[in-house]
């Protein structure tokens, strides 16, 4: 508690905090830092709680674009807001601040949100609060979407979102697992029972590598991997015959994101024999330049997945996966590419360098090249929503064409983060609101 509110005392009351315009929730930062400085955790719940559905998750897992935008940032290290939303919420827990408090009124108007994602959870919380009904459907055999399925529990250990759940259940949401909505429900059905239907399916529609080998066994997405271990760490029985497992193999991870981080860490915690990274751009500068601040930098970054064992290569594109004669992986071939820009178009433009075609041993292989558009065609068929043309959902202020129907999250705006998502929840769940004041009964 010492060290936070050591941070939170380096905030600097700023004329102008930067670290709103990083925030895509808009937290009061300077706010809730002064509050934690003179020892008021309570009314620095009460400052967080106003733009963020769930501390608890952003102080976990949030790249926290707000310190990337802290003026302290420009020449020292920024002040850790991340880990001071953290405490804050944990100490709303302990305390018993944080408690389920439904709605006194009922709207009589029903909302049916598909998917449980972040996105969704936090339009679930903004409708219930409003006093209307809501459902919230998942095809999954779980609540949680990405949070549960996606992120390692050694990043969001499963019982903080258990927790949360249970505080929304209590509050009136109501969910319903096991649905396929648009094949054990049609989109028909889900417009005659529900007044508002508000789309956060996500871009679940991995980007794939049409390389040769790409049929092998032991080459396989990213999300695979990861939603088979986190299953198998809730206690899950997973078949040998399905089984991914990293344990004395030489694994190699294409594509450098948070997801390629996750599949390192856990296939170190698996007992991998050697964990390697690929990504196809230049390794970033390991100091940022201060003519970003206070963008996003494109910087080195290293997690702790990195910190436990793995060894990075960039500018390294992958041609093809090579069989070892009984249809197994054995190896990949790769070879170093050069960057340039093209000074008619400014575009960047790459090449292979000459005799740098190499093998890489490989007995697993995880693509983890980030995702395109949301699944889900079939729902969308059936309700008449339109596609962009990088195919998730068109739509004008949240609302789709289809009169009822919105769509927020990564099925909106393509892969995001976390914090994203919520803050699309938010506004969707704004939008789907203002829609049902106007609807007559």
């Amino acid at each position: 508690e010492e060290k936070t509110r050591e941070q939170a005392a380096r905030c600097m009351d700023c004329g102008i905090p930067f670290c709103h315009s990083g925030c895509p929730l808009g937290n009061l930062i300077p706010e809730f830092n002064h509050a934690v400085w003179e020892e008021d955790w309570q009314r620095a719940f009460e400052l967080l709680s106003q733009t963020n559905n769930f501390p608890e998750f952003t102080g976990r897992i949030c790249p926290a674009p707000c310190e990337a935008a802290c003026v302290l940032g420009i020449n020292q290290p920024p002040v850790a807001i991340e880990h001071i939303e953290q405490r804050i919420v944990e100490q709303a827990f302990e305390k018993g601040w944080l408690r389920p408090n439904p709605p006194v009124m009922r709207s009589g108007r029903s909302v049916a949100v598909v998917g449980s994602g972040p996105a969704g959870l936090a339009a679930a919380d903004q409708l219930n609060r409003q006093g209307h009904s809501v459902t919230v459907l998942e095809r999954a055999d779980r609540i949680g979407g990405l949070l549960r399925f996606g992120i390692p529990d050694f990043k969001l250990e499963k019982w903080v979102l258990d927790r949360r759940l249970q505080v929304l259940e209590a509050e009136g949401v109501r969910f319903r697992t096991g649905l396929n909505v648009g094949i054990d429900l049609s989109g028909e059905e889900l417009l005659q029972t529900f007044d508002a239907v508000l789309l956060c399916i996500g871009a679940t529609v991995p980007r794939d590598l049409d390389l040769p080998g790409r049929e092998l066994q032991g080459v396989h997405f990213a999300m695979e991997f990861l939603e088979q271990q986190n299953r198998r760490v809730a206690g899950e029985t997973i078949s040998e015959a399905h089984a991914l497992w990293a344990g004395g193999k030489d694994v190699v991870v294409i594509g450098g994101g948070d997801t390629g981080a996750d599949c390192v860490g856990t296939s170190n915690r698996q007992g991998a024999r050697s964990v390697t990274q690929l990504e196809i751009l230049p390794m970033p500068p390991t100091q940022r330049d201060p003519d970003t601040w206070p963008q996003w930098p494109f910087i080195l970054r290293t997690s702790t997945s990195h910190e436990e064992g793995c060894t990075r290569e960039w500018a390294v594109l992958t041609k093809a996966f090579l069989d070892d004669g009984q249809g197994r992986v054995r190896a990949l071939k790769i070879v170093e590419v050069a960057w340039s820009k093209d000074p008619a178009t400014g575009r960047y433009a790459m090449r292979e360098k000459p005799a740098t075609e190499r093998e890489l041993p490989c007995r697993l292989a995880l693509i983890a090249a980030g995702f395109l558009r949301p699944d889900g065609g079939e729902l969308l068929r059936q309700l008449g929503v339109e596609r962009t043309e990088r195919g998730t959902i068109r739509d004008r202020g949240y609302a789709t064409n289809v009169e009822g129907v919105f769509a927020a999250g990564d099925a909106r705006r393509g892969q995001s983060l976390v914090v994203w998502a919520i803050a699309e929840g938010r506004q969707a769940a704004a939008a789907v609101h203002a829609y049902l004041l106007k609807r007559k009964p």
